[in-house]
């Protein structure tokens, strides 16, 4: 696999069990570049490595005042420059190429298993978690994939060398191959401290990303209520954890360090007393003696690939453990479904569960008392929902035999906090649709005029509104704002069955009103399912249905229920206290007599503002 071929068409299923099995499955699946890697790192390696003999022939041809051992050594010298230069050259094209397209083949895996979990994601994993493990997790899991075929690469190297230096000269080389395995392995009992340390500054690290992005998310509230200099307090002690724990790893990784560069040297000093004592004896020549020196000199650059394998495992060990993590969650439904979705189905929106039915061609709001049990009853209506229950039906067909995709293309639910995604308005709205709306009139079903007129007085040299760019998560924005441009992607995308939870919560009367007329017009002849308690918005639903307690409990319009239905008016009117329940409504409505009615002032405002802006727009 090639850089330039990303990304790939099927990066695979990966083995989520846990992390080590995680980082092998990525190893596997990546053996033909980590064969490349190993055998351009052992042509440098080992180029490198003859470099010592090189030299010591050529000392012993200048002592023997051979001119064709010397010619022969240069020659030889000449020859593992160049396999070194040229293995160098390759080994970090195709070591960088393992890293990036293990870092690419990682992120399809998370990405693809975001969009199947969708927000039930969210739910299950913090989203600080899930920011660290699709950035800075990827980069390390990237670079253990990416150093183990050096290290590989450098281990034979040093195997070799060794071997070697046992038949070229067997009284220093057994010194040296006794000697080389122990530094190798010197550091392996601080390693477990190591990757302690490390762990303890990722888990931090992941804390103070969550707080972060916490911070950024809800600044504008915070501003709100002075709230920043506690949060940003919060987020400074946050910060200093991590630089503590980051100076306690160091510490540890600098002795590991210490202990790699000082080993050698003892060893080196080893080799020279004892081959000076030996060519005092003249049971080894003076190029030999050379030769043996220059060896241990240069195997410290492979030695080095040991320490660096350790320092990738152990940071990208906790990495793969997050990522095997986010990658285990399943949904409840099969995403693959039983049944073909060639031809998608029509007709009804019913869910067996609640009793709820959506009306083909109709638009039906739905009220119910409980915002958390609304917008599950809406992730279900979607089908393939996070939880498990009775499947919901869209013209008599299980919407969870669908495939995820075709069920997501015949209804499309708009969640109450949609996600506007950075980049031009051009490129928000450019989402697979029908092509029978257009993005004009979607904006102008949504009512998005002053948003235009902010959006270009925002993008410097703009004229068009479609080519004025939102900031991340549209930031820039008022909440009301934000869902308009949302509410008009969902309505350009014309889907079969559209479900809107709470589309208009934070816009103001009028503009609600407005929205309301431009949604009916627009969606006409197309199944509509609102989630609301805004009077605006039930006046002009073609059905309400009130759930309460996970049942349908009342069926109307939205002017009848008013008046013939208590728990219905308490949660509309909002009569009763915030502590209060429905039931309680019910029971104060069977204690008066007949003909009065509870709260009927505010059923009287509620209906003589319908009548007023109405009348205005």
């Amino acid at each position: 696999m090639q850089i330039q071929d990303l990304p790939y068409p099927d990066p695979g299923v990966p083995d989520a069990r846990s992390g080590p099995r995680f980082l092998w499955w990525l190893f596997r699946n990546q053996m033909g570049g980590q064969l490349k890697s190993l055998a351009w790192g052992l042509l440098h390696f080992l180029s490198v490595s003859a470099l010592p003999f090189c030299v010591g022939v050529a000392i012993q041809a200048v002592v023997d005042r051979s001119g064709a051992r010397l010619a022969l050594a240069g020659g030889l010298l000449a020859l593992c420059s160049a396999g070194n230069a040229i293995g160098d050259t390759f080994l970090h094209r195709t070591a960088i190429t393992n890293w990036i397209t293990a870092a690419a083949r990682v992120q399809q895996v998370l990405a693809r298993k975001a969009a199947q979990l969708g927000s039930a994601l969210t739910r299950r994993v913090a989203a600080g978690e899930v920011v660290a493990v699709s950035t800075g997790d990827v980069e390390k899991i990237g670079w253990f994939v990416e150093a183990w075929s050096r290290f590989t690469a450098a281990a034979l190297t040093i195997v070799v060398v060794c071997v070697g230096l046992v038949v070229y000269q067997p009284a220093l080389g057994v010194v040296v191959a006794v000697g080389l395995p122990v530094l190798a392995v010197a550091a392996l009992p601080l390693l477990p401290r190591a990757t302690r340390r490390a762990d303890v500054q990722r888990e931090k690290a992941g804390r103070a990303t969550e707080l972060a992005s916490d911070t950024v998310a809800g600044l504008r509230v915070l501003r709100g209520i002075g709230g920043e200099e506690l949060f940003l307090d919060r987020y400074r002690r946050a910060s200093q954890d991590v630089r503590h724990a980051a100076v306690r790893s160091a510490r540890m990784w600098s002795l590991i360090s210490a202990i790699q560069v000082l080993l050698p040297g003892l060893l080196l000093i080893v080799v020279v007393w004892y081959g000076v004592h030996l060519a005092r004896e003249g049971r080894v020549t003076v190029g030999e003696l050379v030769a043996v020196y220059s060896s241990i000199m240069i195997l410290t650059y492979p030695l080095r690939h040991f320490e660096e394998i350790a320092m990738a495992y152990s940071f990208s060990r906790p990495s793969a453990r997050r990522a095997a993590r986010v990658l285990s969650l399943e949904r409840v439904t099969d995403t693959e479904g039983s049944r073909d979705g060639s031809e998608l189905p029509s007709g009804d929106l019913y869910d067996p569960a609640t009793g709820l039915l959506a009306s083909t061609g109709r638009l039906t709001a739905v009220v119910c008392g409980d915002p958390d049990a609304a917008g599950r009853l809406a992730e279900r209506l979607g089908g393939h929902g996070s939880e498990e229950g009775t499947p919901v039906l869209l013209g008599g067909v299980p919407l969870d035999e669908l495939p995820l995709d075709c069920a997501r293309t015949a209804v499309l639910v708009q969640d109450k906090d949609p996600v506007l995604l950075s980049g031009t308005l051009r490129e928000l709205l450019d989402v697979p649709r029908s092509g029978d709306i257009g993005p004009e009139e979607a904006l102008a079903a949504a009512q998005c005029e002053d948003v235009l007129a902010a959006l270009v007085q925002g993008s410097l040299g703009v004229e068009d509104p479609m080519d004025a760019r939102i900031t991340e998560r549209g930031r820039s924005l008022s909440g009301g704002q934000r869902q308009r441009l949302a509410l008009a992607r969902s309505l350009i995308t014309d889907p079969e069955v559209l479900v809107l939870d709470e589309p208009t919560s934070a816009v103001d009367s009028h503009t609600e009103a407005r929205i309301a007329e431009g949604v009916r017009s627009l969606r006409t002849g197309r199944t509509t399912v609102v989630f609301t308690s805004s009077p605006l918005l039930l006046d002009r639903a073609d059905r309400v249905v009130l759930v309460h307690e996970g049942e349908v409990a009342a069926v109307g319009v939205h002017r009848e229920l008013v008046h013939s239905e208590p728990r219905y008016r308490a949660v509309v009117t909002r009569e009763i206290d915030e502590g209060a329940t429905l039931n309680t409504a019910l029971n104060e409505n069977e204690a008066v007599g007949e003909g009065s009615r509870p709260g009927s002032a505010a059923l009287d405002h509620v209906l003589k503002e319908l009548e007023e802006i109405e009348e205005s727009a």
